[in-house]
């Protein structure tokens, strides 16, 4: 069972990360260990060659390891990322993205992650995986 919810996710995200905000990032689902985020298309996002851009891709995978991580430690804000590695498959397209995250491995101050980046024109054709390493502060 995750130990946050949906909502209480997106409260975070509303007061802390407007960024989130700006690239039209929403999370979607979360559950122990698990998450899925969406990342609306928009024509800013675009790089040249007609493709979603890289930061934008990188932010989105970000979010998605914060909401394996939150599911996980619960409410604990400050849980930062420590590493994160992309690897770039495909050309998406101009969609919505989705990012599908789930936890590698929990520990009691590192948690690993791993991200599959999707287009919402071809769900099933990965545009790029992602490793990511949070650091979570002491607890109590």
């Amino acid at each position: 069972m995750s130990k946050i919810t949906l909502a209480e996710i997106q409260e975070i995200l509303d007061a802390e990360l407007p960024l989130v905000d700006v690239l039209g990032i929403q999370m979607e689902d979360v559950k122990a260990g698990e998450c899925r985020v969406r990342m609306a298309f928009k024509p800013d996002l675009i790089r040249p060659g007609g493709t979603i851009a890289g930061p934008a891709m990188m932010a989105l995978a970000d979010l998605a390891m914060y909401g394996v991580v939150l599911s996980l430690v619960g409410r604990i804000e400050l849980a930062v990322t420590t590493n994160l590695n992309i690897n770039f498959l495909r050309k998406p397209a101009q969609a919505d993205m989705l990012a599908v995250g789930r936890l590698l491995k929990g520990g009691k101050r590192l948690v690993v992650v791993e991200v599959d980046l999707y287009s919402e024109a071809e769900p099933d054709q990965l545009v790029a995986h992602v490793t990511g390493t949070y650091s979570v502060p002491p607890q109590g």
